[in-house]
């Protein structure tokens, strides 16, 4: 009579232990493997064509309007022609996705690197990577290395700048949020606050009509000023790059995106075969020497 409750209690807990282990193998277990690889660098997740991207099947790449030459032609980025837009349609066919499947957007230069949520998969806008623009955004690896420039119009006192020392009472413009103003501001210092502008058109403007002496751009956009925008205009020189370490434009994408991974295998890959370098000589060959200001 008194064994009667412990056959019973074990009977019950018996059954419990048989449930539980019923439920945990109907549970999802953890893969070994998925477990120990990083989110989006899978081969799985890097499946070329089947993205986790905005779209199904498509490829979401932003930029600015107006998209500015020698970076893209015609003000269309969608044609395939200059070196942004050659290097946006590498990339794409890089990860499985032909032309057909890549659609454009604009969005603001600023706006592209600002924090919040993306509405592309990744944006080309010449932006410089650095540590303070990825804590809001992930970046690919570089696919261009860039200097910084200086263009004034000919026969100024600016035009005759040999060193930073030269740069330093000058009025000097550039386009907002651009490495172009930080190398105003932080490696020139000059004594007069720099002209700040929302778009490269408006510094450019601005530098026509005298309001500011010189402005500052990346060297292939100052070589394009100076032979087709601003005739009358010349480069200065070129800075040299801080910190011993170039300046890299890097692809932008969503803080944390899954993508990240798969689009910077992209671009190392471009690199390795060559192609970066093959658009790059055909895009920017001009580009290539000025004067280094020190």
């Amino acid at each position: 009579m008194h064994l009667a409750p412990r056959v019973l209690r074990r009977a019950v807990a018996g059954a419990t232990v048989a449930l539980l282990a019923t439920a945990v193998g109907c549970a999802p277990q953890p893969d070994a493997k998925a477990a120990s690889t990083p989110s989006g660098s899978s081969a799985s997740t890097c499946a070329k064509g089947e993205l986790a991207t905005e779209t199904s099947g498509k490829l979401t790449i932003a930029t600015d309007q107006p998209a500015y030459e020698p970076w893209f032609t015609d003000d269309k980025p969608a044609n395939g022609e200059g070196f942004e837009s050659a290097v946006a349609y590498a990339v794409a066919e890089q990860l499985g996705y032909d032309k057909s499947a890549v659609v454009w957007q604009s969005v603001p230069f600023n706006k592209a690197f600002a924090p919040g949520v993306k509405t592309f998969d990744f944006d080309i806008n010449q932006v410089s990577i650095s540590d303070e623009r990825r804590k809001a955004v992930d970046f690919s690896s570089g696919y261009y290395d860039v200097r910084q420039a200086v263009i004034a119009l000919k026969g100024t006192k600016a035009a005759e700048a040999t060193d930073i020392a030269d740069l330093k009472g000058l009025k000097l413009g550039a386009q907002v949020g651009t490495t172009s103003l930080d190398y105003i501001d932080d490696v020139v210092k000059p004594t007069r606050d720099a002209a700040v502008y929302a778009k490269n058109d408006q510094a450019k403007s601005a530098l026509k009509n005298g309001q500011v002496d010189a402005i500052v751009t990346d060297l292939p956009t100052a070589f394009y000023i100076t032979s087709a925008e601003v005739t009358d205009a010349e480069i200065v020189g070129q800075f040299e790059n801080q910190g011993g370490t170039p300046e890299q434009f890097g692809l932008v994408l969503d803080k944390g995106s899954a993508l990240t991974s798969c689009v910077t295998a992209a671009v190392d890959a471009l690199r390795e075969d060559g192609t970066l370098a093959k658009i790059e000589q055909r895009w920017l060959s001009d580009a290539v020497d000025a004067p280094v200001l020190k």
